[in-house]
């Protein structure tokens, strides 16, 4: 069987979604992996997504769903993982079946909590996946504006260019244009850190920030990744690239972001929590900001929006004061 065999999805959330919708533009049938059997019940009756998307129909026929993770492994040749990055270690401990000679694509925007790892780093140290069969996907692309076949972009980092080429051909469509890189681990960690300045815009936001200040918010934004990146995975790239500046910018404006919405709420006086609940989603810049924070101890880049964000979600300082101080930094 040819590259890229039998494809998997392994989530049931909102990008998951996007993508087994992308993925059968192009394939004849996916196997697709949900923890839940109500949900799959659901699905299967009503002919979309019950929760996430609902307004994606799907031609059930072409679905082979599943609630158990080793039958799906085995019977797929390429894994698209998207799950939120925290339950990630907790999907994966159910797993008998090997990894190493599956082809596995990182949809997961997040670093593993516990391990402080990007989630190729994590498949590679536990699951012995060689580097040409792990890839990641990168924006700037919001799941429902896939929904709604809007005109999209994704990256797809591999250090296996014509594996790369080969997911791009998966994925892509009319409305949906996809690109290759060999820069996995920028992508991965720009896709954590873009998260954190869209908290960090939201926060700004929900204080009453304008669109002036928030512009210069995030060309600080953009450098403080430029000077991250440079220091955990020195290598040529241009940070204005659509997988870095295009990711940031989508996510730090736009009404479908989660981490923005997060942020807003913080910054309107919502504690951490609250704003958790009532959310519904997870808003995975509130794990990536810690994870990064203590990988930093290592690197030591000047990273003042991090930290600003930081000190407000986990030490519980004052949006408005921290914020006020961050501002004496910009020019």
């Amino acid at each position: 069987m040819s590259f890229p065999g039998r494809v998997a999805i392994l989530g049931g959330g909102t990008w998951a979604t996007a993508i087994a919708k992308l993925v059968l533009y192009n394939a004849e049938s996916i196997n697709w992996y949900m923890r839940r059997r109500d949900r799959i019940d659901d699905f299967k009756r009503l002919g979309h997504n019950p929760v996430y998307l609902s307004s994606v129909k799907f031609d059930i026929s072409r679905i082979n769903f599943t609630t158990n993770l080793n039958k799906v492994v085995k019977e797929s040749d390429t894994l698209i993982l998207v799950t939120p990055s925290p339950y990630l270690k907790q999907h994966l401990k159910k797993l008998k079946e090997p990894l190493d000679k599956k082809f596995v694509v990182s949809a997961i925007k997040g670093i593993v909590p516990d391990e402080n790892m990007i989630v190729t780093d994590y498949l590679k140290k536990f699951y012995n996946i060689p580097d040409s069969n792990l890839a990641v996907i990168g924006g700037p692309c919001h799941a429902e504006e896939v929904a709604l076949e809007r005109l999209s972009y994704l990256t797809i980092g591999c250090p296996d260019t014509l594996k790369a080429r080969k997911i791009t051909e998966l994925l892509g469509n009319h409305f949906l244009k996809a690109s290759t890189s060999k820069d996995v681990e920028g992508i991965e960690y720009g896709s954590v850190l873009k998260n954190v300045y869209a908290i960090a815009a939201g926060i700004c936001y929900g204080l009453k920030y304008g669109d002036n200040f928030q512009a210069v918010l995030i060309s600080n934004a953009i450098q403080e990744l430029d000077r991250f990146l440079k220091a955990v995975h020195p290598m040529r790239r241009n940070i204005c690239e659509s997988a870095y500046l295009g990711d940031l910018l989508v996510t730090a404006y736009s009404r479908f972001s989660r981490n923005h919405t997060f942020g807003t709420m913080i910054g309107k006086g919502y504690s951490v929590k609250t704003a958790q609940i009532e959310m519904e989603m997870v808003a995975e810049g509130y794990y990536g900001t810690k994870c990064i924070k203590e990988i930093n101890e290592q690197y030591h880049v000047d990273m003042p929006i991090l930290d600003t964000v930081y000190n407000i979600l986990y030490n519980k300082m004052s949006s408005f004061a921290e914020i006020k101080r961050l501002t004496e930094t910009f020019r």
